[in-house]
């Protein structure tokens, strides 16, 4: 192949949208999907033909992404663009959550099993549970504590 083919706009166009594209999985912001689709048709135009100048490619390609952006904004489901508590964050995860206390809490402090795991606990509220006694998790405190309470 002569490096001639590589400056076909088809190409140029083809490499931003992968840019764009990859930086979007890098991100995960959501916002540069779009502009990546836009390159993406905009290289598909100039492949079959379509040979719009530079100024006339990139007038397309900014209309796509602002009419793309819009589009996937209205029509979408929101719950793709709100942000809210991390599904894959389990200590927020946790709080509501029952175990069972592992051994008896001694001076307010005591270990849990919860969803699998063992964690050291804090007492939350005046009666200790004993071992092997119900308890429900109200807070994660320090990163790898819970604060329980007797059910």
């Amino acid at each position: 192949m002569s490096p001639e083919i590589f400056t076909h706009p088809f190409w140029i166009w083809l490499a931003a949208a992968a840019v764009l594209l990859a930086l979007e999985v890098a991100t995960g912001s959501g916002y540069l999907l779009w502009p990546s689709a836009s390159a993406a048709v905009v290289a598909v135009l100039t492949l079959f033909g379509v040979h719009l100048g530079w100024a006339g490619e990139a007038v397309v390609f900014a209309a796509l992404t602002i009419v793309s952006t819009l589009l996937a904004r209205r029509y979408l489901p929101r719950q793709l663009f709100v942000k809210g508590r991390d599904l894959n964050d389990l200590k927020t995860n946790l709080i509501g959550h029952e175990g069972r206390a592992v051994s008896p809490f001694i001076a307010g402090h005591g270990r849990v099993m919860v969803e699998g795991k063992e964690w050291a606990a804090d007492l939350d509220g005046p009666q200790p549970p004993q071992s092997g006694e119900r308890v429900q998790v109200t807070a994660v405190v320090g990163g790898a504590r819970l604060k329980v309470r007797p059910v």
